[in-house]
């Protein structure tokens, strides 16, 4: 960050375990879908030199998105590390997915980082969505950097970009969001657009220059003096403003001149912690060049600006029981802490778990305890379960490096840990030891499915149980009422990496199918029915018969069964086979096979035999009296209703609200809430928004997010009710 002169690509090599937490920098990447996060990893890679060439390393495979389906789908769909070198320090460079449906390995990211690099297009500016993510970081104080891409874009203008982030991301200190670089502009192309070839080093008053291929660092002329002198000025007020020394500020505003040396350790310690966010810019390099525009730079700030994971407070954990506990922090010698941010599985080595250590030292064959709480509602079982680690190693590309251990601070990962989830603790076999699961996305919209033949249907619940327990944001549901097995996803993207997961990784092939609500039945009004079942032919004969009758309850009533026979006329013994038989029948449905809920059945009379009278005799009276009832009255239709909160910037609520209202729904309120934004309550059919996980986002360009809750099942209207009785039936035919 200041005028260190680097004549050679960095610290090259491949990296290593590293030997204490103060030589770690763990860095996440964030920004939209396309705004360069991958290609600034591999330009990073480079200059390190930790692969051979642009995005390469020595197999021909691609540094970070080596995945077959991310080349196939030309964006990023999991979390990717790769770790590189730069001046002694090892970087975990977190590259994450940019697009919505994949906000899980975001978050995964997140809680592995101890710092975050925000990317950002000059041709795109900044998203809602990317917005999101910075005040989620706020809110934890993470230490963050802005760096502009697609510098080489015709509409492109750094200037402009950083006025946008200081909009965006400064909040009530724009003067936070500072360039530490100015764009050096080379000779105007025929379509007028003037590249950027290097940068004008603000602190160090130093030209960077990149158009030759090599970083070369000179003065600057005259012409730059004014317009470097300037942004010098309100960068160095931005940084003074942020120093820990208050009486900086009325030095340098006496005329005291401020060294460069103070300047960088002030906005070295204002980075990280968390109150000075500097914009850079970087580009890849060009064909045959050892480094991008701004790697270098950008290296620097995140070896020497941003935090290293002993500046990190220590987890919050407990012990499996929930007692709490405390550990120092990041401490290798502490007992060990790790936790699994990521799974995956290789075709050839299996399962892989990619570990961040906050505690302790993980050590290859070393035996770990692997708790696993939290998760219950996606599918995940609770397991308290010892296993031994298998091959330690840090990835890279494709390739798996391996190494003997892993120290607190640092990531790595670890093949074969059977049961390991995403979310899971590892700790010392007999210190266990458990983190709360960090925050994730509930998952929304629902992907019904079915093996696609006999030997698919073996296959299936093994290739589900393995996505779950890989995706934590997906939730796998085996509904007893309609018999499907639903994946609930994020979103379309979610759903089809899912699908071809299971084809392409697990080998099942399943069909989707319409995702069916658990609707119910009940009465529109009081009804009578006789139930008789009597056969005398050949054997033990069967008689019972059994008189009722029906009425509507309340909504949440259930079913009440009440006796009011006299006389003796059904024997005390088989009252409660009616119950059974009427209960067993109202669980089937009474009309289109749905099960039938609040409703009062009266057991008023009957008739046995002394001989030929049973239990099942009347379960079967019971059933049939139940059914002769429905066949005389009006059945309606329940469907679920459930409450809806959107939250929603305010340049949306009358658009979220109509499309509410178009969906059968009832507002109940709105709730003004900070940034900008509204919080919107409201009911609606739970058959109206099946897709509304993709619909929200397409209408609020990805900026709202909604929660959802049974509330309970409601009278469907009969105009709505007909349409559906007629799907069936034409899906039936």
């Amino acid at each position: 960050m200041g005028d260190k002169a680097h004549s050679h690509p960095g610290a090259a090599g491949r990296a290593t375990a590293a030997d204490h937490p103060a030589s770690v920098r763990n860095v996440v990447l964030v920004g939209h879908s396309g705004s360069g996060k991958t290609t600034l990893v591999e330009a990073l890679a480079l200059t390190t030199g930790a692969v051979n060439r642009a995005g390469r390393v020595e197999d021909g495979g691609c540094v970070s998105d080596y995945d077959d389906m991310e080349h196939r789908r030309q964006r990023s769909v999991q979390l990717s590390l790769v770790p590189v070198e730069w001046d002694g320090i090892k970087i975990n460079l977190l590259d994450t997915p940019g697009y919505a449906d994949f906000v899980g390995e975001l978050r995964a990211g997140l809680r592995a980082a101890d710092a975050a690099l925000f990317v950002v297009s000059a041709s795109d500016g900044v998203d809602g969505a990317t917005r999101m993510v910075w005040e989620e970081c706020a809110a934890v104080g993470m230490p963050r950097a802005i760096v502009v891409t697609h510098l080489e874009a015709a509409r492109a203008d750094f200037e402009e970009m950083t006025r946008i982030c200081a909009e965006a991301f400064g909040g009530d200190d724009p003067d936070a969001v500072l360039p530490l670089y100015l764009p050096l502009h080379g000779p105007p192309a025929p379509d007028g657009h003037a590249p950027v070839t290097g940068l004008v080093g603000l602190l160090s008053r130093k030209l960077v220059d990149y158009a030759s291929g090599e970083r070369v660092v000179s003065e600057p002329g005259e012409a730059d003096l004014p317009q470097l002198d300037e942004a010098r000025s309100l960068l160095i007020e931005g940084i003074i403003s942020e120093s820990e020394d208050e009486t900086l500020m009325e030095r340098y505003l006496g005329g005291e001149q401020v060294d460069v040396k103070t300047l960088v350790e002030d906005l070295e310690r204002a980075v990280a912690r968390g109150v000075f966010f500097p914009v850079l810019a970087a580009a890849p390099a060009a064909e045959g060049a050892r480094q991008g525009l701004g790697t270098v730079e950008l290296l620097d700030l995140i070896t020497r600006g941003f935090p290293t994971p002993l500046e990190r407070a220590a987890p919050r954990v407990t012990t499996p029981e929930g007692a709490g506990r405390e550990l120092r922090m990041c401490d290798p010698g502490e007992s060990l802490v790790a936790e699994v941010v990521k799974t995956s599985s290789d075709p050839y080595v299996g399962r892989i778990s990619m570990v961040r250590v906050f505690s302790g030292t993980l050590r290859a064959d070393q035996t770990v305890h692997v708790s696993g709480h939290g998760m219950t509602d996606r599918g995940h079982e609770d397991h308290d379960v010892d296993e031994r680690i298998g091959a330690l190693s840090t990835p890279f590309g494709k390739q798996q490096r391996p190494v003997t251990h892993v120290i607190a601070g640092d990531l790595a990962c670890v093949a074969r840990l059977s049961r390991a989830e995403t979310g899971d603790t590892l700790s010392a076999k007999d210190d266990p030891l458990l983190m709360a699961p960090w925050e994730m996305p509930d998952p929304l919209l629902p992907l019904a499915i079915e093996a696609h033949s006999k030997p698919d249907e073996d296959k299936l619940s093994q290739g589900l149980a393995r996505l779950v327990a890989e995706d934590p944001t997906m939730r796998l549901e085996h509904n007893q009422d309609t018999h499907q097995v639903v994946l609930w996803c994020l979103g379309e993207a979610h759903a089809d990496v899912a699908l071809e997961r299971l084809r392409g990784r697990y080998g099942v092939q399943v069909d989707v199918v319409p995702h069916r609500v658990p609707l119910r039945e009940t009465f529109a009004g009081r009804a009578a029915g006789r139930g008789r079942h009597v056969k005398q032919s050949g054997g033990h004969g069967q008689y019972a018969i059994c008189e009722i009758e029906v009425e509507p309850l309340p909504g949440g009533s259930g079913i009440e069964f009440v006796d009011k026979v006299v006389g003796g006329a059904v024997p005390r013994q088989f009252i409660p086979s009616v119950e059974k038989g009427v209960r067993a029948q109202a669980a089937k449905g009474v009309a289109a096979g749905h099960p039938l809920i609040d409703v009062r059945i009266t057991l008023l009379d009957g008739k046995a035999h002394s001989v030929d009278s049973s239990d099942a005799a009347f379960q079967t009276a019971g059933a049939l009296a139940l059914r002769e009832a429905a066949a005389e009255a009006r059945i309606n239709l329940l469907e679920p209703v459930a409450e809806v909160s959107v939250l929603v910037g305010d340049d949306y609520v009358g658009a979220v609200m109509s499309d509410l209202s178009g969906r059968r729904g009832k507002v109940l309120g709105t709730e003004q809430t900070s940034g900008g934004r509204t919080l919107i309550r409201a009911e609606v059919p739970e058959i109206e928004i099946g897709r509304y996980a993709v619909d929200l986002r397409s209408l609020s360009h990805g900026t709202a997010r909604f929660d959802r809750r049974y509330a309970r099942h409601e009278p469907m209207p009969a105009q709505v009710a007909d349409r559906l009785r007629e799907e069936v039936g034409a899906a039936a035919s």
